[in-house]
């Protein structure tokens, strides 16, 4: 196992490479200039004598690749640069926003686990019945529904019909519950379905029968046989629901208010600050990535024979 997880990581640096050169490259060759947009938003006429001296200020006037080496030292230092609109290090920033986005993406998993598993379970069992219909209902519509839609229907509900929570901003548990669930939704239907087509199929398959005739009980058939063998897929779906959730997070973060990392990250677009956007980009790129590796070791836990190779070496 150790083994397999090394190779996972030694894996993982050519891709965090490859998106730090594309990142850089397309925002550098893009149609905005940098430096015109550091005067922009320092409130500074864009002379030719001061775009000129803004290039030399910000590194513009080097090559593109000495630049990017420049950046990628210190990126490594977790040292992003300042913020062309307030001045501040970009790293400062992100931190203070990051645990708010965490947060809300840390409840949202939570839900689509704590709702999919069961309710999946429940359609597989009673397959043709009241829940099997129910959890199909519930996917065609949280698979459909946008979440940006999703969020403001929940604020008409429940906050301006109803009155029951909280419409905007971070407070108490009362605040994340709607961000969490418009969020939260779609990779639960998701994960539902996927949890009850896998266990439907391995209730027919051989070794299944095996154990119905040698009179193990029901739960334990389900518990310890089908559920178990049904999780892979389930499992390698998280680590595509990670990048739905923060996706769908930064959605949320819009609608609700929320002061989290995407908020800012939006904000930075539509600034055209520059550093911020790189920061952000890697980070994200980070996180999806290690949450691919998170999924694999997962999976290589379950059923070991993910973790050899095609000579059968572990």
């Amino acid at each position: 196992m150790i083994r397999f997880i090394i190779k996972r990581l030694l894996a993982l640096v050519p891709v965090l490479l490859a998106v730090s050169v594309v990142v850089f490259v397309l925002l550098r060759t893009g149609e905005n200039d940098p430096a015109m947009s550091y005067l922009r938003l320092s409130g500074i006429p864009p002379t030719d004598d001061a775009l000129a001296d803004a290039r030399i200020a910000l590194g513009l006037d080097r090559p593109v690749l000495v630049q990017y080496l420049d950046w990628l030292g210190r990126a490594v230092r977790l040292d992003f640069g300042r913020s062309y609109v307030t001045g501040a290090p970009v790293t400062d920033h992100l931190l203070h926003y990051l645990p708010n986005t965490l947060y809300l993406a840390g409840v949202s998993l939570f839900l689509t686990l704590a709702l999919s598993l069961p309710l999946g379970v429940a359609a597989a069992v009673w397959r043709g019945k009241w829940p099997d219909h129910l959890t199909r209902l519930l996917a065609a519509v949280g698979v459909s529904a946008p979440s940006f839609w999703l969020g403001f229907l929940f604020i008409l509900i429940f906050s301006v019909k109803l009155g029951w929570l909280p419409s905007v901003g971070i407070g108490g548990p009362a605040h994340v519950i709607m961000p969490a669930f418009s969020v939260a939704l779609m990779s639960m239907c998701i994960n539902m379905r996927l949890l009850r087509g896998g266990m439907v199929a391995e209730m027919s398959s051989r070794h299944i029968l095996y154990a119905r005739m040698r009179g193990l009980p029901p739960r334990v058939i389900v518990g310890k046989h089908v559920l178990r063998n049904s999780l892979i897929p389930v499992v390698t779906a998280i680590g595509m629901h990670v990048g739905e959730i923060l996706g769908g997070a930064v959605v949320a973060e819009i609608v609700f208010s929320w002061p989290g990392v995407g908020r800012y990250a939006v904000s930075a677009i539509y600034n055209r600050d520059f550093p911020v956007m790189q920061c952000f980009i890697l980070m994200m790129t980070v996180i999806f990535v290690f949450a691919n590796l998170l999924t694999d070791i997962a999976c290589a836990a379950i059923d070991p024979r993910i973790r050899l190779d095609k000579g059968g070496n572990a």
